[in-house]
């Protein structure tokens, strides 16, 4: 490709909202252009880039035994509704009509539509397992589109799903697939952490996050230090280390607490520790139900396990109102003790209590009246709770179960994998097989997601130079980035080196415009293809007593340059 022709040139500007590195590179070398905020176009070198991203994906998909196809892009929301994810996603779903007033939903994953297609067929155990994958273009109404490829509403997606007769054949494709896309992400020159997840609006029991460490991402994860655990926040385990256990419970005894709402506060008026204090968090979820969340003071709720316990989809903080007029408690105030005597009859409330409760004897903390505290609370003799386990939130510092420190990091999410288990084909009329004896049962389900864009991205944030980007040799638009010093005296030409490189079939970019010297150089580092060649004045003079003319050869990631015949380089690049 000559440069003088291609769309898109290199530009010094940057978008205003851009923060990270890898939007503001992508802009400047030329990659992509914003559509609208989440939307953007690909141009022809970012494109490539994509397709190359794309290659290597399939490439070790179809060495793993998965199967390509595609699926349409809109998704009858009658199968959506089948499964209740248009209330349980966690963004907005796009809704369509067709003329004749059919609904439909702009797909933002596939897990129903791959169902809908597996149940239109007679599968018995003999056709299991498959895994059937798709590049297609996913569309979710994000609340804030970010980073440039980093956080989109529109983007290409390589989905997998997996249908199984049992749980234990399905483990060995999860383990296929975490071996396939450590490859991928090797192939790509990414070196990823796998971090265990939530599954979110997806469903099932357990996943995996591919993470890239990097400031710029949005993934927060704990590891230790020998990376022997490593987990998403939202799901992190810790051990809590016991305080006063062996302390005898003391009565139950109502005293004045003039202070103020927070946990603080109590501390500062009754002179005792933060992790002897009970923290009640109010929430509502999506039905109306009232969530009483108490956990040790030192710790905090952890919401998305607090959802996981009460299989609520979404929860919010309760207004000061309705912890008033329907609770009948006092904000800054609530305790689990008593309160569901005084709650309008029509409310629903579940108090959940974390582990770490038992962990603490005679407890303080409020009276569900304002100024009123109460102290030596202790679990079991003073209140109940409808359920309990897990809902606090890990910190760095904390220890693993086995005694090993939490250290906090941020990453990036460049794929995910996802047990589903029964979760659809539970849902979803007819999603079964015929076993051996022929009776019917539920397809096994697993699926698994990497995102093209978001993983160029990716690439970028931690492939890049004060210069501009630098791509690896697997994904480079172009192989050589070739620049002309024009001078009569050359008895080789630019224009012939690129055809002789053209013609062996080498991908090269050739900057054949009229401009400096300086120019040209400034715009293949900020471009980033691994190879520059440079012939002019300078190679000539140099390489005067060698046989024949020389061309510049240096790399991307290097400082040296050598001089290399126009042999040398054509079997080199191959």
């Amino acid at each position: 490709m000559r440069y003088s022709k291609l769309f898109g040139k290199t530009i010094k500007d940057t978008p205003r909202d851009a923060t990270l590195v890898s939007h503001k590179l992508l802009y400047q070398a030329g990659y992509i252009r914003e559509s609208t905020a989440g939307r953007y176009y690909l141009l022809p070198l970012g494109l490539a880039v994509q397709q190359k991203i794309q290659k290597i994906i399939k490439e070790e998909m179809d060495k793993a035994g998965a199967q390509e196809m595609i699926t349409p892009i809109l998704h009858p929301k009658e199968l959506w509704k089948e499964t209740n994810r248009t209330n349980s996603v966690g963004f907005e779903l796009m809704s369509v009509k067709d003329r004749s007033e059919m609904e439909f939903v702009l797909g933002g994953t596939a897990e129903e539509m791959l169902v809908d297609l597996v149940r239109k067929f007679q599968v018995s155990y003999k056709d299991l397992p498959f895994n059937m994958y798709q590049f297609s273009t996913k569309f979710r109404d994000e609340m804030r589109a970010r980073g440039g490829l980093l956080r989109l509403r529109e983007f290409v997606m390589k989905d997998a799903y997996s249908f199984h007769a049992t749980e234990e054949d399905f483990k060995k494709e999860y383990q296929k697939m975490k071996d396939t896309y450590t490859k991928i992400f090797n192939r790509l020159g990414l070196r990823t952490v796998i971090v265990e997840s939530d599954n979110g609006y997806i469903g099932g029991e357990y996943c995996h996050e591919f993470v890239v460490e990097s400031e710029a991402g949005e993934s927060r994860f704990l590891t230790t230090e020998d990376g022997s655990y490593a987990a998403h926040e939202d799901v992190a385990v810790f051990k809590r280390d016991n305080k006063n256990i062996d302390e005898e419970e003391k009565p139950l005894q109502e005293v004045e607490a003039v202070r103020g709402t927070t946990m603080e506060d109590g501390v500062k008026l009754h002179k005792k520790p933060l992790w002897q204090q009970i923290k009640d968090v109010l929430f509502v979820d999506e039905n109306g139900r009232f969530i009483l969340a108490i956990i040790r003071g030192d710790y905090d709720v952890n919401e998305v396990k607090l959802m996981h316990s009460v299989k609520a989809y979404r929860l919010r903080h309760a207004t000061e109102n309705e912890i008033r007029e329907k609770i009948h408690s006092e904000p800054g105030f609530i305790s689990p003790v008593g309160i569901k005597e005084i709650i309008e009859k029509n409310i629903e409330l579940i108090i959940v209590a974390d582990s770490s409760l038992r962990t603490i004897k005679n407890a303080y903390g409020g009276a569900n009246k304002k100024h009123r505290d109460l102290f030596n609370i202790n679990i079991d003799r003073d209140y109940k709770v409808d359920s309990e386990g897990d809902i606090a939130l890990a910190k760095e510092g904390f220890e693993t179960k086995d005694g090993k420190k939490l250290i906090a990091k941020k990453g990036i999410e460049v794929g995910n994998i996802f047990q589903l288990g029964f979760h659809y084909s539970s849902k979803m009329k007819g999603a079964e097989f015929t076993d051996i004896n022929g009776k019917k049962k539920p397809y096994y389900m697993g699926c698994y997601g990497i995102g093209l864009a978001r993983t160029m991205a990716t690439i970028i944030e931690v492939s890049h130079d004060d210069k501009g980007i630098v791509w690896t040799e697997a994904i480079t638009p172009y192989k050589v980035h070739l620049i002309e010093i024009q001078n009569s005296k050359l008895k080789i030409s630019g224009d012939e080196i690129y055809k002789k490189l053209q013609d062996a079939g080498i991908e090269i970019l050739y900057d054949d415009r009229d401009v400096s010297a300086g120019e040209k150089f400034a715009d293949a580092d900020l471009i980033g293809i691994p190879v520059r060649l440079v012939v002019s004045e300078k190679t000539l003079r140099q390489s005067s007593g060698q046989a024949g003319e020389k061309i510049e050869w240096k790399k991307r990631n290097e400082d040296k340059t050598e001089l290399l015949s126009l042999e040398q380089i054509l079997k080199r690049v191959k």
